[in-house]
């Protein structure tokens, strides 16, 4: 109710340095003209908010804005009013603007912390003076670390416009010491400036922060390399350890282990849908709806555990029946096989765009695998970091199974000599059938995770067929600690080369010529598997 607006934009600004809860709500009631003046009993003026429903003659209840309690009559009942029949609290343009930058800076004693630092890298990186001394007293109230290290940044960075030099310099102290990337453009026009005014001293700070920055950067892009190298290599290592079993214990081409990987991808997709909604599918033009659980919160996100075991079995049963109807008849025949799993391929598919449709489906990541770490401005994706461990259990798990079980007894036995296996009694066919099963349950699994990172498709599983193949050859066929090396190592060639030659398609071609290459010098890879069979 003050009388000028210069005393209104002071008060005005005077909330943002003691935050108040309902100050947000009131300020925006006031812009939106849902603030009125109301003349008491004695004739003084008492400002209003009208809340609530309507009645029939458009009235609401009258609540007192300076104690946030419902304005009563004579006899103590709430008193209604007609928001046409009163005096709506006056505001312009400076008002508005300044009740805009208080708002914003309310955003600074926000419950949650992510929102107080949007907040505080919003007014830093505005660079505005005027919301300095409301900055600071947040400051001295702020106890999370990650804020005030925001906030640290962001006065720094608007003591770079101050007038007085000392601060100037003051602040490019702080930002050398910060070393945030985000600060890099403005201290680079903060030495621009200086050296366009001669400021020496300036300049020589905006230089040395500037070269801080930049190493920081360096070392920022060479350990963010790695960790996209490891959990690209842990990608190609988990679709490429089924490969390593059919391909490379069998002798099997497998041209459909691909598509192995996309029934895991949509079992994935499936249980998805039934732990939600439901999921409605048109499999041969039939249409069938299947209801699902209608689960929310923690019980939805449990979904993908229960997806990665169901994602292996159905690869793993759709990979025993392709074995026992096609792979079997075409052992030691490497030419027929791959013609043979190519249309099979081609079938899988097909039968993938006539069930779930030609379009990609999307799978959405549990909370668990979506957020990420950021250490010293290094981002470290949660699904990224599940994959390197995922695929770290997946190695210990097949060579536990081919190690320490007596399938994988059986498994090394037949794949060494086929014939001597037979001979002592071994269920040749059954071994070959577990074991291709095994294989694409692998596949299956590498599916349910990819289908956290990507769309889900018909075509899922050619994208990552070569590079499997490629994986499993330099690795040495048959040999699983070859794989693992060898995924690692094309992962990390990879991303190494695309970060120098800021590049992708031409890091990739070098990495296809670097593998053509070792392949001309070693051919059976980096391990030779050797064999006890004769023929071989």
């Amino acid at each position: 109710m003050a009388g000028s607006d210069a005393e209104k934009i002071r008060l005005i600004q005077s909330l943002a340095l003691e935050p108040d809860a309902d100050t947000p709500r009131l300020l925006d009631a006031w812009r939106e003209d849902a603030l009125y003046v109301f003349q008491g009993s004695a004739g003084h003026p008492i400002p209003v908010q009208l809340t609530g429903e309507k009645d029939e003659r458009d009235a609401q209840v009258a609540v007192v804005v300076e104690t946030g309690k419902a304005l009563n009559d004579a006899h103590g009942a709430p008193l209604r009013l007609v928001g046409s029949d009163l005096t709506a609290v006056e505001h312009d343009a400076k008002l508005r603007r300044t009740m805009k930058e208080v708002l914003d800076t309310l955003e600074l004693a926000a419950p949650d912390p992510k929102k107080r630092v949007d907040a505080v890298q919003a007014i830093g990186f505005a660079q505005n003076f005027e919301k300095l001394p409301a900055l600071q007293v947040r400051f001295s109230r702020e106890t999370n670390p990650e804020v005030r290290r925001a906030m640290e940044e962001a006065i720094a960075l608007i003591q770079l416009k101050a007038p007085d030099d000392v601060v100037k310099l003051q602040a490019l102290g702080e930002l050398r010491g910060l070393h945030t990337l985000a600060s890099f453009d403005f201290v680079r026009a903060a030495l621009r400036e200086a050296e366009a005014a001669k400021k020496t001293a300036v300049a020589k700070a905006a230089a040395v922060a500037l070269s801080a920055i930049e190493q920081h950067k360096s070392a920022v892009n060479f350990f963010g390399t790695i960790f996209r190298g490891l959990s690209l290599g842990s990608i190609l290592l988990v679709v490429a350890l089924g490969l390593a079993i059919t391909f490379g214990l069998m002798k099997v081409i497998n041209m459909a282990h691909g598509e192995m990987v996309a029934v895991g991808a949509y079992t994935t997709y499936l249980v998805q849908n039934l732990f939600g909604g439901g999921v409605a599918l048109s499999p041969l033009g039939f249409s069938l709806s299947i209801p699902g659980l209608q689960a929310t919160g923690w019980r939805y996100d449990a979904y993908f555990i229960v997806a990665l075991p169901l994602s292996f079995l159905s690869a793993a049963v759709v990979g025993i029946a392709l074995e026992r109807t096609v792979i079997r008849f075409l052992y030691r025949r490497p030419l027929e096989s791959l013609l043979a799993t190519w249309g099979v391929s081609l079938v899988l598919q097909q039968a993938f765009r006539l069930i779930f449709g030609a379009n990609n489906v999307q799978v959405y990541s549990p909370a668990f695998l979506s957020g990420n770490w950021t250490v010293n401005d290094i981002l470290f994706g949660w699904n990224r970091v599940f994959v390197i461990g995922f695929a770290g259990a997946v190695v210990f798990g097949t060579w536990l199974i081919l190690t320490r079980t007596p399938l994988g007894l059986l498994i090394r036995a037949v794949m060494q000599n086929r014939s001597m296996a037979s001979c002592m009694g071994v269920r040749t066919e059954r071994v070959n059938m577990l074991t291709f099963g095994l294989g694409s349950g692998l596949a299956g699994l590498a599916g349910a995770f990819l289908s956290q990172i990507g769309n889900v498709g018909p075509s899922l599983g050619q994208s990552y067929i070569v590079d499997c193949f490629m994986t499993v050859v330099v690795g040495g066929v048959g040999n699983l600690a070859g794989t693992v090396i060898s995924a690692f190592g094309i992962g990390l060639a990879d991303q190494s080369l695309q970060q120098i030659l800021l590049n992708p398609v031409l890091g990739k071609i070098l990495v296809l010529v670097c593998i053509i290459l070792f392949l001309q010098w070693r051919p059976a890879g980096i391990f030779v598997t050797r064999s006890r069979n004769l023929d071989e």
